[in-house]
């Protein structure tokens, strides 16, 4: 169906309320000459609490709101936010932030007369200790368990000064911290709201808490106190609000776009990718001008994981506990004709490990993966016993409907050097419990990375890691002390060199077969400028400005 057609069907389909929606966005964004950003949130928001900014439509608007003792450059380098500078002692295991002293909580009727008040390193302690409360259920608990002892790990010696003591020593424990889990909170305001505090929010961030109409729209307008300058010494952000709209029809949202009710569409439907892009990942002639592409790497490798533990039944009598074998399956097809025909050239075809780029320690030449090499994957089949495929059993590949069409082209390729595969589709919830319990002998995967570090994606093989995230069972006594090394060493260039080793070493093993390395794409307004995407797709709007 033609694109035209599709946006005319669901036109007619929400016409009273894109009516509503075109009336309101055109006033909120020109009365009295205020600079206000839109987007729409398809998916809807949850809460407005960090404590459970899990997914990426409650990460987006927390991200407006709060801030995180440290925060990610559009590089993924880690640098201050409230704390200006920081210190790890000699044995890794106490932290220690020295603290803004120039940041105040948004005002609030928690607060005496409404006016917020100075944030210190006591607010911290209650952050992160709320965390890890139990009452509170966060989902982002994981951060600190069994890394911290309790909340006695969490001191403030002064209000300036923050300490954090871990068990063990564990590196990235930084980039876990600029996490919007880990965002500051004054304890008055939960206090006051309760369950209701995940409509009531109040941080120090950029933006401020206005209105929430919950399948409408939620409204957040510039923090005339925030503490941050840019580069002239101006204060920002530079909007004056953001207002977020809930309407869950992609094709919807892409005509809003068009008309220049939104400012900007996070992704590309696969309904209307073909329209918008070309197969080289370029804006088609007819858009160019009416709107800017933006993309970037992401944080996120899509693969093919193969449980590989021998000890399992599923593994015994599997032609996958062969090496040779799942060696042969990663030359057997083309990643660079699959990304081109498939994807739209989204994303880059995934011919080195499993850490995508966008990380720094990511390096395609030391860390070399498998490309498209038939007669390589017939002779492997011929070393590992199944001559053309002959006597190498049905194969069943596990995954979900969103990708069937890359599964039967990896199949059909497949199947052109011998190795027969089957796909089984299944729902996402079952696909995720089979995975978990180790009961898919082959399945499609993805990683998104939570924090800026290759740790995050190499936990993924380490022996003593359950599934989640040790998926594959892989077990690889070098690779575990490689891994555990890698904990230890605090100087940047020697942590990568182990980081490429066990990458190496994974690629080698092959326990998965890595597809693609993401990338963020974003469809913007022209009248749209500093608005930077970033590895981990965080909506960073501070220096974004609007015409």
């Amino acid at each position: 169906m033609k694109i035209k057609q599709l946006l005319k069907k669901s036109l007619i389909r929400s016409l009273f309320l894109i009516t509503i929606i075109v009336f309101t966005a055109c006033h909120v964004h020109t009365a009295g000459n205020k600079k206000t950003f839109r987007y729409n949130e398809p998916t809807g928001i949850a809460t407005l609490d960090p404590a459970f900014a899990k997914n990426q439509s409650v990460i987006w608007p927390v991200h407006q709101i709060y801030n995180t003792l440290i925060q990610t450059d559009s590089n993924l380098n880690l640098i201050p936010s409230l704390a200006v500078s920081w210190e790890i002692s000699s044995d890794n295991l106490t932290y220690r932030f020295h603290l803004r002293a120039d940041v105040f909580f948004q005002d609030n009727d928690a607060f005496p007369s409404g006016k917020g008040r100075k944030m210190v390193a006591a607010d911290v302690v209650y952050s992160l200790s709320r965390i890890l409360d139990r009452k509170t259920a966060s989902s982002g608990a994981w951060i600190f368990n069994e890394r911290v002892e309790g909340t006695n790990a969490f001191r403030a010696p002064d209000d300036s000064t923050f300490e954090m003591k871990l068990l063990t020593p564990f590196h990235p424990m930084l980039g876990l911290l600029s996490m919007q889990y880990c965002s500051i909170i004054p304890h008055e305001v939960v206090e006051k709201y309760g369950k209701d505090f995940r409509n009531h929010p109040c941080g120090t961030g950029p933006f401020r808490f206005k209105s929430w109409e919950e399948g409408q729209d939620l409204i957040l307008v510039k923090n005339e106190h925030y503490f941050e300058k840019d580069a002239a010494g101006r204060p920002i952000p530079y909007l004056d609000a953001i207002k977020i709209s809930f309407f869950d029809n992609r094709a919807t949202e892409f005509l809003l776009l068009q008309q220049g009710r939104l400012d900007f569409m996070n992704d590309i439907d696969p309904s209307f990718k073909d329209e918008v892009l070309n197969k080289k990942g370029e804006l088609r002639k007819e858009w160019k001008g009416r709107l800017q592409l933006s993309k970037s790497p992401y944080l996120n490798t899509e693969y093919l994981g193969i449980v590989v533990d021998s000890s399992l039944a599923i593994v015994k009598n599997s032609p996958l506990r062969l090496l040779k074998v799942r060696q042969a399956i990663n030359y057997g097809f083309d990643r660079r004709k699959m990304m081109m025909y498939l994807r739209n050239s989204i994303g880059t075809p995934a011919e080195s490990g499993f850490i995508p780029p966008g990380l720094p320690c990511f390096d395609s030449t030391i860390v070399k993966g498998y490309h498209y090499d038939p007669a390589m994957a017939r002779r492997l089949l011929i070393e590992a016993g199944f001559p053309d495929g002959a006597g190498l059993p049905l194969i069943t590949l596990k995954t979900i409907d969103t990708y069937a069409d890359l599964a039967g082209f990896i199949v059909r390729e497949l199947q052109e050097v011998g190795i027969r595969v089957q796909v089984d589709i299944v729902q996402k919830s079952l696909l995720l419990e089979e995975t978990a319990k180790s009961q898919a002998p082959f399945f499609r995967g993805s990683w998104i990375g939570d924090y800026p570090d290759a740790e995050n994606y190499l936990s993924v093989f380490y022996s003593e890691n359950p599934a989640p995230p040790n998926y594959t069972r892989y077990h690889n006594p070098a690779y575990d002390l490689l891994y555990r090394q890698s904990l230890l060493e605090n100087k940047d260039s020697l942590r990568y060199m182990l980081y490429r080793k066990m990458d190496l070493l994974v690629i080698r093993d092959a326990p998965i077969v890595p597809l693609w390395y993401d990338e963020v794409i974003h469809l913007v307004s022209p009248a749209v400028s500093g608005f930077e995407a970033n590895g981990l797709n965080l909506l960073e709007l501070r220096h974004t400005r609007i015409r």
